[in-house]
């Protein structure tokens, strides 16, 4: 019974990726002959199926930058970036949709020394310096071995100033995985979905305005409260909006 339930769901698992692979295929057609409604909605089709992927994301956000569609295109050019960072034509792309928005948010520099850090652990994800960690410990493990039963002066006085090497190289990685893992865990960002937001002092309606944010814009979401969301901008600005008037990015 459970091999025939097997079959059933391999089947049905292989019917959804081929009527996807159709649906991307179509929206592409529609694409390249510049009808970017109908590109939109099969893309989007294919996301409501449950697929999620760099090459999906940034055709949705090519089409919608086509229709001049100023937040969906950066929203998903974010998304893009979120699952492949180092793709040069989605940060080019990027550039060009931010363009278009009207907000000029001016970003506050970084200390010389957390500059340096911030861009050392950005250089790998958390799964990247992890696995380099990992490395690093069998390289360990075989000098302290050679180490350990090498009769060479000469050999061992190596070995062992390698090992040391290597055993530091290890705990300078685990600490930068760490920090990597503390830093997404800060990181949640969001775009501004409606043509105007009104950011508040304090989440309530009948609160001092504080600023204006418009469509495209990115922030940095701090902080929920009931219907509201504490942001910070990266000039370091903050203040409260509706839920409803962003979006964030990493909601699947």
């Amino acid at each position: 019974m459970k091999t025939i339930l097997y079959f059933m769901a391999f089947l049905l698992t292989f019917g959804v990726f081929a009527q996807n692979d159709a649906l991307f295929e179509k929206a592409n057609r529609f694409y390249n002959d510049g009808k970017y409604a109908e590109a939109i909605d099969n893309y989007q089709a294919i996301l409501e199926s449950g697929v999620h992927s760099a090459d999906l994301y940034f055709n949705l956000a090519n089409a919608n930058y086509k229709l001049n569609n100023i937040a969906p295109s950066i929203y998903y050019y974010e998304k893009a970036l979120l699952l492949n960072p180092n793709d040069s034509d989605v940060k080019n792309n990027l550039a060009y949709a931010e363009n278009m928005t009207v907000d000029a948010i001016d970003k506050v520099p970084e200390a010389g020394l957390s500059k340096f850090i911030n861009n050392l652990t950005n250089k790998m994800t958390f799964d990247g310096w992890a696995i380099t960690a990992v490395c690093l410990m069998f390289v360990f493990v075989i000098l302290f071995l050679v180490y350990h039963f090498s009769y060479a002066t000469t050999q061992k006085r190596l070995t062992f100033v390698g090992s040391l090497t290597v055993l530091a190289m290890i705990c300078v990685t685990l600490t930068l995985a760490f920090h990597k893992y503390n830093l997404g865990k800060k990181d949640n960002p969001a775009i501004v979905f409606v043509q105007e937001s009104k950011v508040k002092s304090t989440p309530n309606a009948k609160s001092e305005e504080a600023f204006r944010l418009h469509e495209g814009t990115k922030v940095q979401v701090i902080e929920s409260y009931d219907d509201w969301q504490k942001i910070k901008l990266t000039d370091g600005k903050t203040g409260w909006v509706l839920t409803d008037d962003i979006k964030m990015l990493k909601d699947i």
